[in-house]
């Protein structure tokens, strides 16, 4: 029997596999630097971290979940997780996941969106959800623009790292072999898309979607195929790109740590106020046990809670 045939009878008994080259613990480094900051906030800071904590903690259970999806999709492809891409220019993406395929590379953005989400006649993104027993709506960044811009700083990384002619041939190819997705990882979202644009309503799915969208792009792919060699020697590529460091993440951090920073001495400033003649039981709020701090009012210097406009209690100083 030649080689040919051999090749073609052990094609036959290959086995898809799932290989992930890179996952990612950021996110969750992030939340355990949020619970500690948590501990020291006070009043709205406070609350504003407290719904950071929240948005985070879903983000990490809906890339969970997504990575849950591929890795029992019964596909051949490589995954990498959590990947931040640096152009000469100064150009930064931090992508979610880049799934490598024989025929396709797959950008994409994965959102764990907490409430429900309507997509309007003009394409933009606006979240309803509850919190503390408020209603919140808001609109938020379309994950359809950002993924769009990862393309972009994706297709100029890749043209960079060759030369010439080859950097011309993949800007003209990038288009019919990266492709973009978002997927919405909560399966408690509702989407509410009705009057959204047809261009919006394709690149959007839910992750019970996922592994047939694939399947279905790949199968309609007219690309050459790669080898499971060719697609880790890919993602190898891909990872000599990646940034450890990635400032969305340290920007946030450092500026709630800032602010906490300013709360915890302000407030320290203010407990030194305090008239020596208040007992251990008076420096806490009576009605919620927020810390009493010195307040300046119209008439003059008061005692009052610092978890202020929440809690009104007040008191004179003697």
């Amino acid at each position: 029997m030649g080689k040919g045939n051999i090749g073609k009878i052990m094609g036959l008994f290959h086995k898809p596999e799932v290989i992930v080259v890179k996952e990612s613990s950021d996110a969750k480094q992030y939340l355990l630097r949020l619970e500690q900051l948590d501990n020291k906030a006070q009043g709205e800071l406070k609350e504003r971290i407290e719904k950071e904590i929240l948005i985070t903690k879903a983000g990490i259970i809906g890339e969970d979940n997504i990575l849950f999806e591929l890795k029992n999709s019964g596909m051949d492809m490589v995954v990498l997780h959590d990947i931040c891409i640096e152009t000469q220019d100064g150009l930064t993406a931090q992508i979610d996941y880049i799934v490598i395929t024989p025929k396709l590379n797959f950008i994409i953005e994965c959102k764990n969106m907490i409430g429900n989400v309507e997509i309007n006649a003009k394409g933009n993104f606006i979240r309803t959800y509850e919190f503390k027993g408020k209603k919140i709506k808001e609109g938020i960044y379309s994950p359809i623009t950002q993924n769009e811009r990862h393309m972009a700083i994706i297709k100029e990384k890749r043209s960079e790292s060759k030369g010439r002619l080859m950097s011309m041939i993949t800007r003209s190819n990038f288009e019919s072999v990266y492709k973009p997705l978002v997927v919405l990882a909560n399966p408690k979202t509702l989407v509410y898309d009705r009057y959204a644009p047809k261009e919006v309503k394709n690149k959007v799915i839910r992750a019970d979607q996922l592994t047939a969208t694939l399947r279905k792009m790949q199968s309609e792919s007219k690309n050459y195929s790669w080898s499971r060699k060719d697609m880790l020697e890919f993602a190898e590529e891909i990872l000599q790109y990646n940034r450890e460091e990635h400032n969305d993440y340290i920007k946030k951090y450092e500026v709630l740590m800032a602010d906490v920073d300013k709360t915890v001495k302000a407030s320290a400033s203010a407990t030194e106020n305090i008239p020596q003649a208040m007992n251990k039981k008076e420096e806490a709020c009576p009605q919620c046990q927020g810390k009493l701090v010195v307040r300046n009012g119209k008439f003059g210097k008061f005692i009052g809670c610092s978890n202020y406009p929440k809690c009104k209690y007040t008191k004179n100083i003697d």
